[in-house]
């Protein structure tokens, strides 16, 4: 009977699903039980209220959902876990380790996997549990604009990967600070506050950002510093960043430009020279814009101006010494003492004429003495030379002596002008060569076609005028003036042979033999066939103009045939030779022109005839 009813209790379930409901078992009526078999004898309103009873000791629980558990017991490999479900779960313990502090009575959220697996066993996880929540605080936080703290967990490519609550969230590099990092290493291990900003489901991807949460207190600040802002004002800052140009100062939320011009009252190239980047700096405000938040800010103002501290010593004609530290194409600036610069005019450091580039001469960071040329110490400007630390050559004492009259030199041709050239004697005399006195027989219209500059060549001084630093030189008085041979050469009348060299509407000029040229006319330039002399063509030309004075020399390929023709027509015709006259008395008729053709002609004959007379 015993048996009996022990296998009835089991029947009401196990110890390990929580079914301790229980009745004295000896009031228990159990042959009510067995004649009316099981749940007979209970009215409609008891069973509803067991019924009541029982359900009161269930949870209705759903697979894939997180719910409540309390801890029943804990072993080293489980926790076992009460849901109010008809079976305890069990948790691996693995999934604890967080909770050094974990007893029993102990309430946890799990995740339900499965009511029943293969074996009966209600499946749960603490870690799933964890992940689920944590994506509904990520998803509220997006939501409601909520700040979640996380853990740096690792650097990756472009960022750091933050841990919230279990779920890898990416924080990009951009968004760590206001500032650019250059070391992400540095948070590794430490605890961040973020904000949400783009949630990817489909990748289980979440981006968080912690610049937005500064950019907020900086904004406040940036208002109240913007707002407080005063020109001359001198603030302390943080350089956040270098360029070329200058650097960004960081004022506690609001940024400001520090102008390379400003940082030194000295010239420098980069701000990298004198600044580093996270350094602190003291600054003056020197102008702001409300509207576009704009700060200048100066560095040298803080300091007094080099040209208010500058010796009295310094006068006009003192000697200085400096570093060249730029370089232009009017001239070159000397810094004598940082801030305190001088102008060297290109027209003062040489006493040559023909310095033209200043870079040939002068390069940046050189080190020059110079000499003070004007001071200006309320305008704070300077004028330097350079070639007044050297006498002046037209100021020797054997200046006159060396070029004199006549004197004969070589120099380098430094400019060539439509008038002439300039040829440089020594350094500061120039010599000037007019176009006309380059050649005795050319007539040059450019220098450039008889010499091209920097070629050497030999003159003669001409006149000297040192009052007024001017000297004229010759190239053709080095030679003789042909024009006194050529005067017994070319004679009016003469014939000789010419090459064209060059034809215009107006007519051709000639080459004549020495390399001396001649011009002839157009109508003089037909031949005794009709047609027109070419270019390249070497005729007889007969000189019909001669003038020493003007170096003119007029010639004609026509009057060559022409007035041959015409001595023949006027020729008388030949007696016999009983009557004619006596060798060497040749007939001319009178008011007839004798022309060189006829000389010739009557030079040959008397040859003939002084040749017969020996013979006979």
């Amino acid at each position: 009977m015993f048996n009996q009813k022990v296998s009835r209790i089991a029947l009401c379930g196990t110890v390990t699903q929580g079914c301790y409901i229980m009745a004295n078992i000896e009031d228990f009526d159990w042959d009510a039980l067995e004649t009316k078999g099981f749940g007979e004898g209970y009215s409609a309103e008891q069973k509803a209220e067991m019924e009541k009873l029982y359900d009161g000791t269930l949870n209705e629980v759903h697979e894939n959902e997180v719910v409540k558990g309390v801890v029943v017991a804990i072993s080293d490999r489980d926790v076992v876990l009460n849901i109010g479900f008809k079976s305890d779960g069990l948790v691996s313990a693995s999934e604890f380790r967080d909770l050094t502090d974990l007893k029993v009575g102990d309430e946890v959220e799990v995740y339900v996997e499965e009511q029943e697996n293969a074996q009966g066993q209600l499946v749960l996880s603490r870690r799933k549990a964890k992940i689920v929540k944590a994506w509904e605080r990520i998803q509220d936080a997006l939501d409601n604009d909520n700040v979640l703290e996380g853990v740096v967990k690792r650097r990756t490519k472009g960022g750091l990967i933050v841990d919230i609550h279990g779920v890898e969230a990416f924080l990009p590099g951009s968004q760590i600070d206001v500032k650019p990092i250059r070391d992400f290493d540095v948070f590794v291990g430490k605890k961040m506050e973020v904000k949400v900003v783009k949630i990817n489901y489909a990748n289980d991807n979440v981006v968080v950002s912690h610049k937005i949460l500064i950019e907020k207190d900086l904004e406040k600040q940036k208002m109240q510093i913007l707002n407080n802002l005063e020109r001359g004002q001198i603030l302390e800052g943080v350089i956040k960043n270098m360029t070329n140009f200058g650097v960004f100062i960081d004022l506690g939320g609001v940024d400001g430009l520090l102008h390379i011009t400003d940082i030194s009252w000295g010239r420098i190239s980069h701000p990298e020279e004198v600044l580093q980047l996270d350094q602190k700096v003291n600054v003056v405000v020197l102008d702001f814009d409300d509207q576009k938040k704009r700060i200048s800010l100066g560095m040298k103002q803080l300091t007094p101006h080099p040209w208010d501290s500058l010796s009295e010593e310094l006068q006009v004609g003192s000697k200085v010494n400096g570093r060249i530290v730029n370089v232009a194409d009017y001239g070159a600036f000397l810094e004598i003492m940082p801030g305190v610069e001088g102008l060297i005019h290109v027209s003062e450091m040489s006493w040559s004429q023909h310095l033209r580039n200043p870079q040939d001469f002068i390069k940046i960071n050189d080190r020059l003495d110079a000499v003070i040329l004007t001071l200006d110490r309320e305008e704070r400007k300077m004028s330097l030379g350079i070639k007044q630390l050297t006498e002046d050559p037209w100021t020797k004492a054997d200046l006159k002596e060396k070029y004199a009259i006549g004197a004969r030199h070589k120099g380098i041709v430094r400019n060539l002008t439509n008038f002439g050239l300039f040829v440089e004697l020594e350094e500061g005399i120039d010599g000037l060569v007019h176009v006309s006195d380059l050649s005795w027989t050319k007539k040059i219209k450019h220098p450039s076609e008889f010499i091209k500059v920097g070629e050497e060549l030999e003159v003669q001084v001409l006149e000297l005028d040192v009052d007024n630093r001017r000297l004229a030189l010759g190239h053709k008085q080095l030679e003789e003036n042909p024009w006194d041979t050529f005067e017994s050469i070319f004679t009016k009348g003469s014939i000789h042979k010419c090459t064209l060299l060059s034809k215009n509407d107006k007519g051709a000029v000639l080459e004549l033999p020495y390399g001396i040229e001649g011009f002839a006319t157009t109508k003089n330039l037909v031949k005794e066939d009709g047609s027109q002399a070419e270019v390249g063509e070497a005729l007889d030309f007969r000189v019909m103009e001669f003038s020493k004075e003007d170096k003119r020399i007029v010639l004609s390929h026509t009057a060559t045939f022409q007035e041959v023709a015409v001595e023949k027509k006027r020729a008388p015709k030949k007696k016999p030779a009983q009557s004619a006259k006596p060798a060497g008395k040749p007939n001319v008729a009178e008011g007839e022109k004798t022309t060189l053709g006829d000389l010739d002609a009557l030079t040959a004959l008397k040859k003939k005839m002084e040749s017969d007379e020996k013979n006979g």
